[in-house]
């Protein structure tokens, strides 16, 4: 009686289990662990099964640190498997903070390119890449003209062509973008991006409670197959810890309306893009860094020399209104 019993319990327990599983996973999703990173990290400290890392890059027990909170870091992790799924969505639990109080940076990337473990200057990543990159830019001293505040998300769809503009946070080729203030959280942060029948989608949750909010949603956008997942993170004069916690790509069931497509043969690319701005360099000192065209020096030359003139006429004036009154009064 005591095993039927102890069995019959069991089995309530699996059934549990199993209704509970289908409850929390979407049947059409399906968890791609060859390009997952979750904990416990097998082979922490030195390497990781299926990913690579370079840099700076610091596996512990309960986080990747791409970067540490020091001036002049890189650091960046790359999955080893190309990815076969033409939709797919990535869930990524990061965290981002540090010392800094006003001023820190300078952010970390998100990365499906065809290009894997090439260091450079965008975040820790090569410029002129080809793929999706969606930057999380914490530069707290952020360059040029912009009505956004940061933090700040943004996404750039790269055919190999386009230049990332590292000191415009890269407002002239960017997709889309959003504030997001997630650093120095007291919780780790939460973003969903999903890339499904064309159409690209950003979704993040700040306030740790569930809660998700719309970041970027594009249509008519083209990623191929046959890429390659990462993330990369960089500080310059300014710094702060880059955490990743879980990386869980999932692959997507689409309706393809053309079968013989050959996805892996696509070119990156979008119908939309965000509103271009003009580059305008950095304040040196009390003057921008531009060059001043002849036009404009000869008004600024002929001001001056109006208003010298002016002076000079208003001063004899006086002078001589002043030398007739005193002779006005000597008689």
């Amino acid at each position: 009686m005591a095993f039927t019993r102890t069995l019959l319990v069991c089995v309530v327990q699996f059934l549990t289990f199993l209704q509970a599983l289908g409850d929390e996973v979407n049947p059409n999703e399906f968890l791609k662990r060859e390009h997952s990173l979750m904990r416990p990290y097998t082979g922490a400290g030195a390497s990781l099964p299926m990913w690579d890392i370079t840099g700076n890059t610091m596996v512990t027990n309960d986080y990747i640190r791409l970067t540490p909170d020091h001036q002049s870091m890189r650091g960046a992790v790359w999955n080893q498997v190309s990815n076969k799924s033409p939709h797919w969505e990535l869930h990524l639990h990061f965290s981002v903070h540090g010392s800094g109080k006003t001023l820190f940076g300078d952010g970390f990337a998100i990365w499906y390119t065809k290009e894997r473990m090439k260091d450079g200057p965008v975040f820790g990543n090569i410029d002129y890449f080809t793929g999706l990159g969606l930057f999380f830019d914490t530069y707290s001293n952020h360059n040029g003209p912009h009505n956004h505040a940061h933090p700040y998300i943004s996404a750039q769809i790269n055919n190999g062509t386009q230049h990332y503009d590292h000191d415009r946070d890269g407002t002239h080729t960017e997709l889309a973008g959003c504030h997001a203030p997630f650093r120095n959280k007291d919780h780790n942060t939460h973003v969903a991006i999903r890339y499904f029948m064309s159409r690209l989608t950003v979704m993040m949750d700040i306030t740790g409670e569930g809660k998700w909010q719309h970041c970027i949603d594009q249509t008519n956008i083209i990623l191929p197959t046959g890429y390659y997942f990462g993330a990369s993170a960089a500080t310059g004069q300014l710094a702060d810890n880059h955490d990743i916690h879980s990386v869980k790509v999932y692959e997507l069931e689409g309706i393809d309306l053309d079968k013989e497509t050959d996805y892996s043969k696509l070119l990156p690319s979008a119908q939309y893009f965000a509103p271009p701005r003009d580059h305008i360099d950095d304040p040196q000192g009390a003057f921008k860094n531009s060059t001043l065209s002849w036009k404009r020096m000869f008004l600024i030359l002929f001001c001056i020399i109006l208003g010298i003139a002016v002076c000079i006429i208003v001063g004899v004036v006086v002078f001589q209104k002043r030398q007739e009154h005193q002779r006005k009064r000597f008689y």
